[in-house]
Protein backbone atom coordinates (compact mmCIF):
# COMPACT_ATOMS: atom_id res chain seq x y z
CA UNK A 1 0.00 0.00 0.00
CA UNK A 2 2.59 2.47 0.69
CA UNK A 3 4.72 1.19 -2.24
CA UNK A 4 1.59 2.43 -4.39
CA UNK A 5 0.83 5.81 -2.36
CA UNK A 6 4.21 6.66 -3.09
CA UNK A 7 4.43 5.57 -6.78
CA UNK A 8 1.27 7.79 -7.15
CA UNK A 9 3.21 10.50 -5.27
CA UNK A 10 6.50 10.87 -7.24
CA UNK A 11 4.10 10.45 -10.99
CA UNK A 12 2.24 13.49 -9.52
CA UNK A 13 5.24 15.49 -9.01
CA UNK A 14 6.30 14.74 -12.44
CA UNK A 15 3.34 15.35 -14.19
CA UNK A 16 3.41 19.28 -12.35
CA UNK A 17 6.51 19.64 -12.84
CA UNK A 18 6.91 18.84 -16.45
CA UNK A 19 3.23 20.57 -17.64
CA UNK A 20 4.53 23.92 -16.54
CA UNK A 21 7.12 23.97 -19.12
CA UNK A 22 6.62 27.05 -22.23
CA UNK A 23 6.44 25.55 -25.28
CA UNK A 24 7.04 27.05 -28.26
CA UNK A 25 9.76 29.20 -29.41
CA UNK A 26 12.08 31.64 -27.08
CA UNK A 27 10.64 35.28 -28.41
CA UNK A 28 13.85 37.66 -29.31
CA UNK A 29 11.30 40.56 -29.18
CA UNK A 30 12.21 43.52 -26.95
CA UNK A 31 10.70 46.79 -26.60
CA UNK A 32 12.86 49.95 -25.07
CA UNK A 33 10.83 53.13 -24.07
CA UNK A 34 12.15 56.38 -23.69
CA UNK A 35 10.87 56.55 -20.52
CA UNK A 36 8.05 54.36 -18.64
CA UNK A 37 6.79 57.32 -16.20
CA UNK A 38 5.25 60.47 -17.03
CA UNK A 39 4.06 63.11 -14.34
CA UNK A 40 1.73 65.52 -15.84
CA UNK A 41 2.68 67.53 -12.83
CA UNK A 42 -0.41 69.64 -11.43
CA UNK A 43 -3.70 69.65 -13.02
CA UNK A 44 -6.78 71.14 -12.17
CA UNK A 45 -9.89 68.71 -11.74
CA UNK A 46 -12.09 67.54 -15.02
CA UNK A 47 -8.38 68.13 -17.35
CA UNK A 48 -8.21 65.75 -19.51
CA UNK A 49 -4.32 65.22 -20.58
CA UNK A 50 -2.88 62.99 -23.29
CA UNK A 51 0.77 62.11 -23.61
CA UNK A 52 2.61 60.13 -26.08
CA UNK A 53 4.81 56.70 -24.88
CA UNK A 54 7.47 56.33 -27.49
CA UNK A 55 9.15 52.88 -28.47
CA UNK A 56 11.14 51.53 -30.01
CA UNK A 57 11.94 47.70 -30.79
CA UNK A 58 15.31 46.70 -29.75
CA UNK A 59 14.70 42.81 -30.18
CA UNK A 60 15.51 40.46 -32.99
CA UNK A 61 11.70 39.43 -33.83
CA UNK A 62 8.51 41.75 -34.75
CA UNK A 63 7.04 43.01 -31.54
CA UNK A 64 3.45 43.04 -31.55
CA UNK A 65 1.13 44.21 -28.55
CA UNK A 66 -2.28 42.15 -28.93
CA UNK A 67 -3.87 44.37 -25.81
CA UNK A 68 -3.67 47.24 -23.41
CA UNK A 69 -5.82 48.23 -20.64
CA UNK A 70 -5.99 51.47 -18.45
CA UNK A 71 -5.42 50.78 -14.72
CA UNK A 72 -9.17 52.59 -14.82
CA UNK A 73 -11.64 53.87 -17.01
CA UNK A 74 -10.41 57.58 -16.24
CA UNK A 75 -7.34 55.85 -18.21
CA UNK A 76 -7.07 55.16 -22.12
CA UNK A 77 -4.27 53.84 -24.17
CA UNK A 78 -4.31 53.62 -28.20
CA UNK A 79 -1.57 51.54 -29.50
CA UNK A 80 -0.46 50.38 -32.74
CA UNK A 81 -2.41 47.05 -33.79
CA UNK A 82 0.30 45.96 -36.46
CA UNK A 83 3.62 44.58 -35.56
CA UNK A 84 6.62 46.59 -35.42
CA UNK A 85 9.71 45.41 -37.05
CA UNK A 86 12.98 45.35 -35.48
CA UNK A 87 14.60 48.73 -35.52
CA UNK A 88 11.13 49.94 -35.92
CA UNK A 89 9.88 52.39 -33.48
CA UNK A 90 6.01 53.50 -32.53
CA UNK A 91 4.04 55.44 -29.78
CA UNK A 92 1.19 54.17 -26.96
CA UNK A 93 -0.91 57.16 -26.51
CA UNK A 94 -2.44 57.26 -23.10
CA UNK A 95 -5.08 60.03 -22.58
CA UNK A 96 -6.28 60.48 -18.92
CA UNK A 97 -9.27 62.27 -17.53
CA UNK A 98 -9.16 63.38 -14.03
CA UNK A 99 -12.74 64.29 -13.48
CA UNK A 100 -14.23 63.36 -9.77
CA UNK A 101 -10.49 62.92 -8.70
CA UNK A 102 -8.14 64.89 -6.20
CA UNK A 103 -5.08 65.00 -4.97
CA UNK A 104 -2.00 62.75 -5.65
CA UNK A 105 -3.27 60.21 -8.29
CA UNK A 106 -0.85 57.34 -9.83
CA UNK A 107 -2.55 55.22 -12.65
CA UNK A 108 -0.96 52.83 -15.12
CA UNK A 109 -1.43 51.14 -18.45
CA UNK A 110 -0.42 47.54 -19.10
CA UNK A 111 0.58 46.02 -22.31
CA UNK A 112 0.18 42.38 -23.29
CA UNK A 113 3.04 42.06 -26.27
CA UNK A 114 5.24 39.86 -27.38
CA UNK A 115 8.75 40.02 -24.91
CA UNK A 116 9.84 37.88 -22.53
CA UNK A 117 8.05 38.74 -19.06
CA UNK A 118 4.78 38.77 -21.41
CA UNK A 119 4.10 42.51 -20.80
CA UNK A 120 5.30 45.61 -20.16
CA UNK A 121 3.95 48.15 -17.43
CA UNK A 122 3.57 52.32 -18.19
CA UNK A 123 2.50 54.81 -15.47
CA UNK A 124 1.06 58.40 -15.18
CA UNK A 125 0.67 60.40 -12.25
CA UNK A 126 -0.08 63.96 -11.43
CA UNK A 127 -1.17 66.03 -8.75
CA UNK A 128 -4.94 66.98 -9.08
CA UNK A 129 -6.35 70.44 -7.60
CA UNK A 130 -10.07 71.36 -7.22
CA UNK A 131 -11.19 73.34 -10.21
CA UNK A 132 -10.78 77.85 -9.00
CA UNK A 133 -7.89 76.68 -6.38
CA UNK A 134 -4.16 77.93 -7.52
Amino acid sequence: MIKKISLLFVIAALAMTTSCKKEGPITETEMTFENQIHDFGTITQGDKVVYDFKFKNTGKSDFLITKAKGSCGCTVPKYPKDAIEPGGEGVIKVSFNSAGKIGETSKSVTLLCNVKEGAKILYIKSNIIPKGAK
